[in-house]
């Protein structure tokens, strides 16, 4: 959930977007996110992703932004979710987590890297620093196999 913004870009696309997260403040500020963008759609819960998904609701694609307990997440997932899964990365031991568990549930397509630099003037010039990678894991989803 974090900011909303994901959320929002996916509520563009999709009838329902279900937005999770442990913190009261970030389900606080998704939703003025959602609300400044005018979309309804967004279904925010303040709870871990392990309790939600302790229902048997199959969705079509999911999204993880978040790290905790992943090794868990994703098994539980995987049967929920019918074509894509996407997780986003910005640690190794969360690449490394995703990957592992995704190749070992079958489920596993690739990774992409994206790396990012800003632009800084020296010397009459521009030169780029770079900023920290980040890594989009994407796997399919078995619910529908």
């Amino acid at each position: 959930c974090g900011t909303g913004k994901v959320s929002v870009a996916m509520a563009k696309r999709a009838k329902r977007v279900y937005a999770l997260d442990r913190r009261p403040e970030a389900i606080s500020v998704s939703t003025e996110t959602a609300r400044q963008a005018g979309i309804t759609t967004i279904e925010f819960s303040c709870m871990d992703a392990e309790n939600f998904l302790k229902n048997d609701q199959v969705f079509d694609c999911a999204f993880l932004g978040g790290t905790k307990n992943l090794a868990l997440i994703l098994p539980l997932l995987a049967t929920r979710v019918k074509r894509t899964i996407v997780i986003n990365a910005v640690l190794v031991s969360t690449l490394e987590c995703a990957v592992a568990t995704l190749k070992d549930l079958g489920l596993f397509s690739e990774v992409v890297q994206v790396q990012v630099s800003r632009s800084h003037d020296i010397a009459g010039s521009i030169m780029f620093r770079p900023l920290d990678p980040v890594w989009i894991i994407v796997a399919r989803g078995a619910a529908c196999s």
